[in-house]
């Protein structure tokens, strides 16, 4: 193929794209429609950001995807009366190639998008971050970025401690502007010292200052029926967690670490556990996210008899940063400079959101000299044998087909590293080159965002609480 006709190919793909780009904005803010492209978001994304979504399709998919494919989708999507939605362009494009005989595009999409037709606007959700660290600023990344939609859920407020300097809000701010792992602020941030608040891209996030969960009255501020995530990890079990709702305007809790005595949910794996009359829940812990899912279809189809989870995972925030007193073993010791050995208790913790792994699992923890990003090793014994090829088309389809598609995802490429990972919303990454899988034994090596693709757990969690999860579509098979 000439210089001229890969040229010309490319332009043609950046001019679709390029139109795409105000439909998939009007979409998403005046129906609140979600669009992606087999998973991958493309609301505030760029021409070459579209163009690489559909990219994608070409490592899990035996056929390449184009915005050829998906740009016919869009525009006959925005004649359409669907609101409150997540559409999947790619998978529609697929599924209307191969299952359409002979319907035109509009009716096809018309019956595959009948449940969301027609449907009224949401109110939204008053939100409350407790605490402001690492998860905190994350999660509300995540929830500036869906403002314009229907703002299911809708910052209001961060909660934290005065702290010693006088410029307190613009270092929370710049917190919130700069990330050395996760990059700049996608939009702009500016301090409002006069009301106390920081607005970013439209939103205005009142920054309160308090010493406890329980001295603090929402309403004053407007927030009332708030759903407080406390991610400062400081209460943990239902009598500290139930302090926030002494303070007046508050509604639901959620946890962003594993909790005791409490409900500890994996979206995805026990959601289903989830009642309108629970107040107190917690997100368990990233490891916990990133594994249950994995094993939850592994034990589906093959069924685990017995294994061992090895976490290979990024230091925290917890460590130290040179040699000094810690009273945990071997955690005061430089965690830039050493590898690690820690306990972890997601293996056992695995089992409360899946009961029938209940003893069947040990762990044990690797911290590394690495920001972010971790890995888990999966060593399993199986009811059912299998192999490499079987076990990978298996967890290929999970990932793509399931209602477990956004929590597992699939990657096959053999120059892939930790570092590529960041940013990934999947509860964890299967590294499918890395399988090995031999009669009744399977080794399988998951990859997971141990801060950002964890947080877009606790939001899928948040939703589910606010009872705003977008219905999404072409329908997952079950």
């Amino acid at each position: 193929m000439s210089q001229d006709k890969v040229l010309a190919d490319w332009k043609g793909r950046e001019a679709l794209a390029e139109e795409m780009i105000p439909l998939v904005g009007r979409l998403y803010r005046d129906k609140n429609v979600e669009t992606s492209v087999y998973g991958r978001l493309i609301i505030k994304r760029s021409v070459v950001d579209v163009i690489k979504a559909h990219r994608y399709v070409r490592q899990v998919e035996e056929q390449e995807l184009s915005v050829c494919d998906t740009h016919p989708i869009l525009k006959a999507l925005d004649k359409i009366d669907v609101k409150n939605a997540h559409v999947d362009l790619g998978k529609l494009a697929v599924k209307f190639q191969q299952e359409a005989n002979g319907a035109s595009l509009e009716d096809f999409l018309a019956e595959e998008l009948a449940p969301a037709i027609g449907g009224a606007a949401s109110e939204p959700t008053d939100v409350v971050l407790y605490g402001f660290g690492r998860i905190g600023r994350l999660l509300a990344r995540l929830l500036i970025e869906r403002t314009g939609g229907g703002q299911s859920l809708r910052l209001r407020a961060i909660v934290v401690r005065k702290g010693s300097a006088s410029n307190d809000l613009e270092k929370r701010a710049s917190l919130l502007r700069r990330d050395s792992v996760h990059g700049s602020f996608k939009g702009t941030i500016q301090v409002d010292e006069e009301n106390q608040a920081i607005i970013a891209n439209g939103n205005l996030i009142k920054v309160i200052y308090s010493n406890g969960p329980d001295q603090i009255d929402y309403t004053q501020y407007g927030i009332d029926n708030a759903l407080v995530l406390d991610n400062t990890g400081i209460w943990r079990d239902e009598a500290g967690l139930s302090l926030h709702l002494k303070s007046k305007g508050v509604a639901k809790v959620a946890l962003t670490a594993p909790g005791k005595g409490i409900k500890n949910i994996v979206m995805g794996v026990n959601h289903g556990d989830i009642e309108d009359s629970d107040r107190i829940l917690s997100a368990a812990s990233c490891t916990t996210n990133a594994i249950s899912p994995v094993l939850k279809a592994i034990d589906a189809k093959y069924g685990v008899t017995n294994g061992h989870v090895e976490t290979v995972h990024a230091y925290t925030n917890d460590q130290n940063l040179i040699d000094n007193y810690h009273k945990g073993d071997r955690r005061g010791r430089a965690a830039g400079l050493n590898m690690v050995i820690t306990e972890t208790g997601a293996a056992k913790a695995v089992s409360k959101a899946l009961p029938q792994l209940e003893g069947k699992l040990t762990g044990n923890a690797i911290r590394v000299p690495t920001p972010n990003v971790s890995m888990a090793i999966l060593n399993l014994n199986l009811d059912n044998g299998t192999t490499k090829e079987e076990l990978n088309s298996y967890l290929r389809d999970m990932a793509l087909h399931s209602p477990l598609q956004k929590q597992i995802d699939y990657s096959n490429s053999p120059e892939a590293v930790s570092s590529d990972f960041v940013g990934s919303r999947a509860a964890g990454v299967v590294d499918a080159l890395a399988t090995i899988a031999e009669g009744n034994r399977c080794v399988l090596y998951v990859w997971y965002d141990n801060e950002f693709g964890y947080s877009c757990q606790v939001i899928r969690m948040a939703q589910r609480m606010a009872k705003c999860t977008l219905p999404a579509f072409p329908k997952a098979k079950v």
